[in-house]
């Protein structure tokens, strides 16, 4: 009976127990090495970004999420949730009126900038994540985790995704086919290409290509650029009638991957937007590949 009733003593205080754990204050470091104490587990958060959104989603907790930016797309249940701002910047009115306790940003947009001091002022916590490679965006799942008080998920899905990008890595072909993704064209005739140095270029690499501007330190080139480096394979992200019109264009026909059949699409989201959807994009892309790569 003395066991008994120990027993639902400590099945009763179980739940406190949890809560308490559950209420102590979390302090972790930020991609600007900022030190931000969280009180406790957010259960409403303000993702400024659709990166960000995502990497909320990708943990299961879009109920969460109370506000979105104009731009955010993904996943749909988070669609109908107010709107904070948008191309013209952020509304400090806006953020707090969804009673945030957690606001995660980029430096995108002078996001940063405008919002952090005022949360601050206001003891809303907010952390910075950076996005310059598929490892960061590994770090900032677990961050995210951490912030959310869901640091063993965070860890999981993380791990899930890294295990995939192992894969593909093991099955990458011999010779890595030089590449060029175009990303944007500007109207001054200028076309947008992934930086080897950024995290589009690292999702390239990671699924088995390689640069063939490696040297472009900006994303502004001219056609003459990309026609001279002749890639082996030209990636497009956007939709056929863009690619379409992109190659229509005088000279584009002389590049070789033109000529072969290897300019392909890439969906925007995979590529452009740093979340857990490039995992994706990256075994597409790594499938195409080795698709090319035989003989």
């Amino acid at each position: 009976m003395t066991r008994l009733r120990s027993l639902g003593l400590i099945l009763a205080l179980i739940p406190a127990i949890c809560s308490a754990a559950a209420a102590e204050p979390v302090q972790l470091t930020d991609a600007l090495g900022r030190v931000v104490e969280i009180a406790r587990a957010p259960q409403r958060i303000v993702p400024i970004f659709a990166s960000n959104t995502e990497l909320v989603a990708a943990l299961g907790l879009s109920d969460r999420v109370v506000g979105i930016e104009a731009y955010t797309r993904y996943p749909p249940e988070v669609l109908d949730r107010p709107q904070v701002g948008g191309r013209l910047g952020f509304s400090v009115d806006a953020i707090v009126a969804q009673r945030p306790e957690l606001l995660i940003v980029t430096p995108s947009r002078q996001a940063m900038h405008l919002l952090i001091e005022p949360m601050r002022r206001l003891g809303i916590p907010v952390i910075v994540l950076l996005s310059r490679s598929v490892a960061e965006v590994m770090a900032n799942l677990r961050l995210v985790g951490q912030a959310t008080g869901e640091a063993e998920r965070g860890d999981a899905v993380a791990k899930v995704l890294e295990r995939r990008l192992a894969a593909v890595e093991a099955a990458a072909p011999a010779r890595r086919p030089s590449m060029v993704m175009i990303t944007g064209r500007l109207g001054n005739g200028l076309v947008l290409v992934a930086r080897a140095d950024s995290y589009t270029g690292d999702a390239m690499v990671k699924a088995g290509g390689r640069h063939a501007l490696e040297r472009t330190i900006v994303a502004q080139v001219s056609p003459e650029a990309v026609i001279a480096a002749d890639p082996d394979i030209l990636l497009f992200a956007g939709r056929k009638d863009e690619l379409d019109a992109l190659v229509a264009q005088p000279g584009w026909r002389l590049l070789r991957a033109v000529r072969s059949g290897n300019a392909h699409l890439v969906a925007r989201a995979e590529f452009l937007i740093p979340g857990p959807r490039t995992v994706d994009g990256i075994e597409k892309l790594a499938a195409l590949l080795r698709r090319t790569a035989q003989p």
